[in-house]
C-alpha cells in the first residue's frame, strides 16, 4: 500500500464514490467526472486535473485498472474499471460511511438543539 496520508483501509470519500460509479459499468475519466459532480449535486465540483490525478493514484494503488478505448475515434481515452482490490475497498467503505453518518447525525442534533429553536424565536 502506498504511503500517502489520509487514506485508511476504507479509503477516501472520493475513492469510494469513483468505485461506486464504476460498479455500474467501466467508463472513461470525463464521464466519471460528470457522474461524481452529479452525485454530489454540484457541491464541491471536481476539476479534470484533480480527477485524473486521483484515478492515476488509484491505479498505482491497485484499486483500478484501465485500458485504451480502441472502439472510438477519440485519442487518449482510457476506460477505467475497478480491480479485485478496488471491489474489496468498495465493500469495506460501508464502515467509513456509517462512521461519517454517526458524526453527521450528532452534528445535526447539535444544530437542531442550539440553532433551530433560536432561529424560530428570532423570527417571531
Amino acid at each position: 500500500m502506498s504511503g500517502r496520508a489520509g487514506r485508511g483501509k476504507s479509503g477516501t470519500w472520493i475513492q469510494l464514490l469513483i468505485l461506486r460509479i464504476l460498479y455500474d459499468s467501466p467508463t472513461h475519466g470525463y464521464e466519471i467526472i460528470k457522474k461524481v459532480n452529479t452525485f454530489q449535486a454540484g457541491r464541491r465540483p471536481i476539476k479534470p486535473g484533480s480527477m485524473y490525478t486521483i484515478l492515476r493514484r488509484m491505479e498505482e494503488d491497485g484499486l483500478l485498472e484501465s485500458t485504451w478505448d480502441e472502439e472510438t475515434a477519440r485519442l487518449n481515452r482510457r476506460v477505467y474499471t475497478f480491480s479485485e482490490k478496488g471491489f474489496e475497498r468498495l465493500k469495506d467503505g460501508r464502515k467509513m460511511i456509517e462512521e461519517q453518518l454517526t458524526v453527521l447525525t450528532k452534528m445535526k442534533q447539535f444544530y437542531d438543539e442550539h440553532f433551530i429553536e433560536h432561529e424560530i424565536e428570532d423570527e417571531k
